[in-house]
């Protein structure tokens, strides 16, 4: 397998992974749902579940592949403000899970790179 090939299908495991978890474990998103948006939190994990197992076979297929890649960059941009508002919420948290909350907001650039990389073919920022 390619190494375009092999980031475009650990990208796509990744993000249906997450959609699987939003769905398996919901409680642990609900709270990171951003509370300005309308509606009950476990309707938009269930809402950002599905998007990222759509996102994920459209990863996996290479006719969709550049459009899906650019689409998880957005979605990835999209969602950014949860990873905040869980770094807020949890600033009372135990030191271990103030760490992880806050270590996510950093991640989110090179994920947003690493599609950017995929829609553009060359599997890499």
């Amino acid at each position: 397998m390619s190494r375009q090939k092999r980031s475009a299908a650990l990208l796509a495991g990744l993000m249906g992974g997450a959609g699987l978890l939003h769905f398996a474990a919901p409680k642990v998103f609900d709270p990171t749902v951003p509370r300005i948006l309308p509606g009950k939190a476990r309707t938009w994990t269930y809402a950002s579940g599905a998007v990222e197992l759509a996102l994920a076979a459209g990863l996996a297929h290479p006719r969709t592949r550049p459009l899906a890649a650019r689409a998880t960059a957005g979605f990835l941009v999209g969602v950014f403000p949860a990873n905040v508002q869980m770094a807020v919420d949890w600033r009372d948290r135990p030191r271990p899970q103030r760490l992880a909350a806050c270590a996510r907001l950093p991640l989110q650039l090179p994920l947003v790179l690493w599609a950017r990389g995929v829609a553009r073919g060359s599997g890499r920022p």
